[in-house]
């Protein structure tokens, strides 16, 4: 008996589990479709225009679920190239409205728009002269009237039962925030390497180093010249770490590599004297400084080798190995 009933719970479970999932994606499917139209394809558009030539911070504010969902949609922005901070609407009013200041924008959260913890942040960006854009299902509000830019989002329904808990309106709100940063992102042509300055801890920011933070340069650098010998490049590869060695001609330039592999192949013959050019690997694989370390990564196991030597101009001027980058955790 108890196994049928565990059974019956299971399955009950998996269908709320489903009958929620597709709520909140017809939700956001209604935002889809709102952003696609007036007035939500108008405010938006106003929206990203305004915090693109942001001079201050973008301070974004709520209560409740809409709060939670504001420090997400703050975090989202700073760590994509918008400054900007969360202000808990409760505490604006004993002191915190001090965080806004000229050149700010204020996003206001709120659901119905009637929020009354917002009334102190409107008065105050009324009096002084700060935009405030208004994220909400109810534009005729208090707060969608005061706004400068009302975001008039599609009224959705809720996947709580009794269609009183925040469910399907945070995940619009949040997914709202998110289209906000992308679009930012993308008109300022945020790279990588902008991403990186704010993301430099963990395993993200690991991925996002560039090979110069890790190669050996200078030298460390194996490296012999055309007309060296087999000997002198066996001797110069075993004095550095690498199992190879770089080969350049006259003017420094990278014409090929001689590697382990290389010397083992050599053991045909016995002459030691031999041009290292007889024995190289010709236009090995390089990769630049400010290639990331984890494309340098792909790179090494697409070709199946453990180092790349790093070039500018043809020129070597680093190497970096496998394990160099496996310490750094980027994998």
């Amino acid at each position: 008996m108890q196994a049928i009933a565990a059974k019956v719970f299971d399955d009950s479970g998996l269908l709320s589990a489903l009958r929620t999932t597709r709520i909140e994606m017809d939700a956001l499917q209604s935002l889809s479709e709102a952003l696609r139209v007036a007035p939500l394809h108008d405010s938006f558009l106003e929206t990203v225009a305004i915090l693109s030539k942001l001079s201050g911070r973008l301070i974004v504010t709520g209560v409740g679920k809409s709060g939670l969902v504001g420090r997400k949609i703050a975090a989202t922005m700073a760590s994509t190239g918008t400054p900007a901070l969360f202000l808990h609407s409760s505490e604006a009013s004993h002191g915190d409205l001090g965080m806004i200041s000229a050149g700010d924008v204020v996003l206001a959260l709120s659901w119905s728009g009637e929020t009354a913890e917002l009334g102190a942040i409107i008065t105050y960006c009324r009096r002084f002269g700060v935009t405030l854009i208004v994220a909400t299902a109810n534009p005729e509000s208090t707060a969608g009237r005061a706004a400068d830019v009302c975001l008039a989002l599609p009224k959705v329904r809720e996947a709580c039962p009794n269609e009183l808990a925040p469910t399907s309106s945070t995940v619009v709100q949040a997914v709202l925030g998110d289209a906000l940063a992308v679009a930012l992102t993308e008109q300022r042509v945020f790279s990588r390497s902008d991403f990186f300055i704010f993301h430099p801890g963990g395993r993200l920011g690991a991925q996002l180093t560039t090979v110069v933070q890790l190669m050996a340069a200078s030298s460390e650098v194996p490296k012999v010249r055309l007309g060296a010998t087999l000997l002198d490049a066996t001797m110069e590869m075993s004095r550095k770490r690498y199992g190879c060695t770089a080969v350049v001609d006259h003017q420094d330039r990278l014409v090929g590599v001689f590697t382990d592999g290389d010397l083992r192949r050599s053991f045909a013959s016995e002459r030691l004297g031999d041009d290292i050019g007889e024995h190289m690997t010709p236009t090995p694989i390089t990769v630049t400084p400010d290639t990331l370390t984890s494309d340098a990564l792909r790179i090494l196991n697409d070709n199946a080798v453990s180092v790349l030597f790093v070039c500018e101009d043809s020129r070597p001027v680093g190497v970096i190995h496998l394990h160099d980058i496996l310490r750094a955790g980027v994998a």
